[in-house]
């Protein structure tokens, strides 16, 4: 876990959806996410209209413009760390944590099921880490709080069917 490195200010940033979202909201919901409960970003628009294109209904790229407030409290992964796997294994099994703004690799549906098997002691750590190392890069960004959603201001939205773009 390390700060964002050199002037990295603003940032466009992408939420897949179903609808257009001009507000974003933290909702708690039945089943907790990486970052647990939170309002989820990326900055890599392929992979924001792959997951706008899963299930049922229109495929909805929102974009935001991101101004970080230092004055946040902000965990940023720069890779998967045995330090990320482990604060995943907590929000993924229900435990909130006191950060703003939580930034990191995903873990998607295949990583996702190498953290479950590790957290049910199926797969040791080491095991885990022999899985994952070939997986592709993602990136996520959450926020956590009311003043954690000030940062964003919404640009605008667009309908993204397959990989056009």
């Amino acid at each position: 876990m390390t700060k964002r490195e050199g002037g990295e200010n603003t940032l466009i940033l992408y939420h897949a959806s179903k609808e257009v979202v001009e507000y974003p909201e933290v909702r708690k919901m039945k089943y907790t996410k990486d970052f647990s409960w939170g309002f989820y970003c990326t900055k890599k628009l392929d992979q924001a209209v792959r997951w706008a294109n899963r299930g049922e209904g229109e495929p909805i790229i929102n974009i935001y413009q991101y101004e970080p407030d230092d004055s946040l409290q902000v965990l940023y992964f720069e890779t998967m760390t045995e330090e990320w796997l482990d604060f995943i294994a907590r929000c993924r099994s229900g435990k909130t944590h006191r950060y703003d703004i939580v930034e990191g690799p995903m873990a998607d549906d295949t990583i996702y099921n190498y953290i479950q098997n590790f957290m049910d002691g199926r797969i040791s750590r080491a095991a885990f880490w022999e899985l994952v190392k070939f997986k592709y890069p993602t990136h996520q960004i959450s926020f956590h709080t009311i003043s954690a959603l000030d940062t964003l201001t919404f640009i605008g939205s667009e309908v993204v069917h397959g990989n056009k773009k």
